[in-house]
């Protein structure tokens, strides 16, 4: 009992035969280690420097202002007031900070290998701290701009909560 519409459509492949081909697989190699990497860290960069953000919301890509003394247009590198925003350039400032820590800290790793001459793992050394020293002073200071500027959290409250907190512990130890 099969369907006669089956059968009207399954006539014409009746004639006809599969051709035989002989295809070979392409043979594909594995990438380098190198490939890899650079994937990796470019990847890496651009989701950490907000890329994903920048495509769907298209943020200008450095804001301005009027100085208020001169009259002067200012560039302006960090959207203050959004906790959640950013213009093009902060992100990718940052994320390539993030990464310039990152191969700081791959440089001082193939600083420890002994089978490379002392020259190149002190040179490798000095780059690292160096990479890493830059990109830690670079992003600690982005932080205290966007906790400064964005959050509105002056130094007058913090200083009114510390005060406030050395006062509740010096009242329960008395």
């Amino acid at each position: 009992m099969t369907d006669p519409l089956f059968l009207l459509v399954k006539l014409p492949y009746q004639a006809l035969r599969v051709p035989r081909l002989r295809l070979k697989a392409p043979a594909l190699s594995l990438p380098s280690a190198s490939a890899v990497f650079a994937l990796v860290l470019v990847s890496y960069f651009l989701v950490i420097s907000g890329f994903v953000y920048d495509v769907i919301v298209e943020p200008p890509g450095i804001g301005s202002r009027q100085d208020p003394i001169t009259g002067a247009i200012r560039p302006v590198v960090f959207l203050p007031g959004r906790v959640n925003g950013q213009y093009i350039i902060e992100g990718l400032s940052s994320g390539f900070m993030f990464v310039l820590g990152g191969i700081g800290i791959i440089m001082l790793d193939l600083a420890t290998d002994k089978a490379r001459a002392r020259s190149v793992r002190l040179s490798f050394v000095a780059a690292g701290i160096s990479f890493v020293s830059i990109a830690y002073t670079m992003i600690r200071m982005r932080a205290c701009r966007l906790w400064k500027k964005r959050l509105n959290v002056s130094l007058h409250v913090i200083s009114y909560a510390r005060c406030q907190e050395v006062k509740y512990i010096l009242s329960w130890k008395a």
